[in-house]
């Protein structure tokens, strides 16, 4: 699996462009859909995924989804994964955990030494809180790839999260 991230909008959200066996999924869309569209230019995209509806994460959405002939969220043949639902940040998160390649896209959910913000309309502290019990049943070697910063694992994250629990 090649995962290539493409920092879009005032926020600097990371839009993530995964291929796997020439196929390539984009997750969370966040804006500037030209600058995802160049980065995609020769690959065959054949799903959308968006951990959650804030404005930054979904800005491009619609105009990719009419680009590739894409419904966000489907199932998508040659890409197994489990959607893990990571309320707190917003009611509305899930997580996308590839098992086999042990790659988790958590959107908002998690960053680099730190947690999504629960002070935002539709964020829940008690929610996240249980997330993060349900995320640390987890293999500590999940790579994760956030919604915003550096990519970081379970394993080096554990520590920070009990903080929160």
């Amino acid at each position: 699996m090649q995962i290539e991230t493409c920092q879009v909008g005032e926020l600097r959200t990371n839009c993530y462009i995964v291929t796997k066996n020439q196929q390539t999924i984009i997750i969370d869309p966040g804006d500037e859909s030209s600058k995802i569209v160049k980065q995609c230019q020769g690959k065959n995209v054949v799903g959308i995924l968006v951990t959650h509806h804030h404005f930054d994460h979904i800005g491009a959405l619609e105009t990719l989804e009419n680009i590739y002939h894409q419904k966000h969220n489907q199932k998508i043949e040659g890409f197994p994964y489990e959607i893990i639902t990571t309320p707190g940040h917003q009611e509305d998160c899930i997580s996308f955990y590839f098992a086999e390649e042990k790659i988790l896209f958590s959107g908002d959910f998690l960053f680099y030494h730190t947690i999504g913000r629960c002070d935002l309309p539709g964020s829940d502290f008690q929610k996240m809180k249980e997330s993060i019990k349900k995320i640390m049943t987890y293999p500590p070697e999940i790579k994760i790839y956030p919604g915003h910063g550096k990519p970081t694992t379970l394993k080096e994250e554990i520590p920070y999260l009990k903080e929160y629990i």
